[in-house]
């Protein structure tokens, strides 16, 4: 797997052939990960919690878990042999699912977690094929949007194993890895063939490297007011995102929609184009301090999109595949940025040498605490709504939260590189 990919010459096919083999490799990466929210469990509940909700804050601390973990472990991550660890890490979390079809509830729900520390791993594994190049713009925006898609077309996989085959809620997890298991080895093998970053790239996004303590420590320090406020709204993000993500099944049970698989490639693939169109576009921004501004323009327009259509759904002005569809792209236009462009511009824009991975880890941990934490006040404190009320209510609620959060971290920023401009000025002066 050493051989470089020699035959696409050029930055737009590198970029293009990047773009395709990260989205469908994390594609492939998700069939191990979430088709066993497409099923329900009704009726089972433990310890006073639903069965499900017990599945869903397992995973989700596996995730929590791995992504403090991944601070330090992709920051430091060398280049050498990541297809061996994409390949433990799939490997554990595929495992878990054979144990959690063959152990009995409720001794199951450990492997879960088990199964979500290894995913967990894989976003910053993955990403650091594709960071620091002129067009990763568009790449990060491919490889970020295929989890819009997979999330959708793996619960549709999952549904359709489970209607054809008759499979237990129990078994689905496991049979659709089995789905996806040559595909992605096919997908690893490509990933391997990307090209390093030329000097072009180097010069326009500075070099990729490791960090140790001390350089992030650093980095934290001259960005901290900055950092907090993208920290604060990414997991505002995460919390949406997650909630409609692992209990999307419910609510379309609720909102009349049962045994309707498709229903989430209908809502999730059109969501899916538009995002790629919006943040691919930026590659063609060379100036890193504008492109980083945009990208807080994305978000502070998802925050309204998915507060205003919440409103309207609830006033009965629009129907819930609309709601579904444009709440989610209002989510996903606060949440893709900061797994594409946000922090990989802002490295480029304050000529840092370092990672996106360590930025993105920073901000996954909180994010993902967050979501557990919204998920067990829930479940402790006997919160009485439905799925959809309770999505709803928190998106309204978040959502002007969300807004006047991102215009200070916008305001914050841009105050920042005027005063490191200025500096640089009277320097060269």
């Amino acid at each position: 797997m050493k051989k470089k990919a020699e035959h696409l010459p050029g930055a737009f096919k590198t970029g293009l052939y990047a773009a395709v083999v990260a989205f469908l490799t994390y594609t492939m990466i998700f069939g191990f990960r979430k088709s066993f929210t497409v099923c329900t469990f009704d009726g089972m509940a433990y310890w006073g919690l639903g069965y499900k909700t017990l599945l869903v804050l397992s995973q989700m601390i596996g995730y929590l878990m791995a992504k403090f973990y991944g601070i330090k472990f992709i920051a430091e991550l060398k280049r050498l042999h990541r297809y061996k660890m994409v390949l433990l890490l799939v490997g554990i979390a595929w495992l878990a699912w054979l144990l959690f079809a063959l152990v009995p509830a409720p001794y199951n729900i450990i492997f879960l977690f088990i199964n979500g520390f290894p995913l967990g791993m894989l976003w910053g594994v993955i990403f650091s094929y594709i960071e620091g190049r002129k067009t990763t713009d568009f790449i990060g925006a491919a490889l970020a949007v295929s989890f819009i898609f997979s999330s959708g077309f793996v619960k549709s996989v999952g549904g359709w194993l489970q209607l054809q085959f008759g499979l237990s809620e129990f078994w689905i997890p496991f049979a659709t890895g089995l789905v996806f298991a040559l595909p992605l080895l096919l997908f690893i093998y490509l990933m391997e063939q990307i090209p390093p970053p030329t000097k072009e790239d180097i010069d326009l996004r500075m070099n990729r490297t490791p960090m140790n303590a001390t350089q992030r420590k650093a980095f934290i320090r001259q960005f901290l007011p900055g950092i907090v406020a993208a920290v604060v709204i990414y997991g505002f993000a995460t919390i949406f995102r997650d909630l409609r993500d692992n209990f999307s099944a419910d609510m379309w049970k609720e909102m009349g929609y049962l045994n309707q698989p498709a229903i989430f490639s209908k809502t999730e693939t059109p969501i899916t184009l538009v995002i790629l169109i919006l943040i691919g576009s930026m590659v063609i921004i060379k100036d890193s301090f504008k492109a980083f501004m945009l990208s807080h323009l994305f978000i502070l327009l998802g925050f309204i999109l998915a507060g205003a259509c919440t409103y309207f759904f609830r006033n009965n002005l629009i129907s819930p595949i609309w709601w579904m569809t444009l709440v989610g792209l209002g989510l996903y236009m606060v949440y893709i940025p900061f797994n594409s462009v946000f922090f990989e511009r802002l490295i480029a824009s304050f000529r840092f040498t370092g990672n996106v991975g360590f930025l993105i880890y920073v901000a996954d941990s909180f994010g993902y605490l967050g979501s557990v934490s919204v998920l067990l006040s829930k479940e402790i404190f006997k919160v009485q709504l439905n799925w959809v009320s309770f999505f709803s209510n928190s998106v309204m609620l978040l959502s002007v939260a969300g807004v006047l959060i991102t215009l200070f971290s916008a305001g914050y920023f841009s105050s920042k590189y005027q005063r490191l401009a200025a500096n640089q000025l009277r320097k060269d002066v």
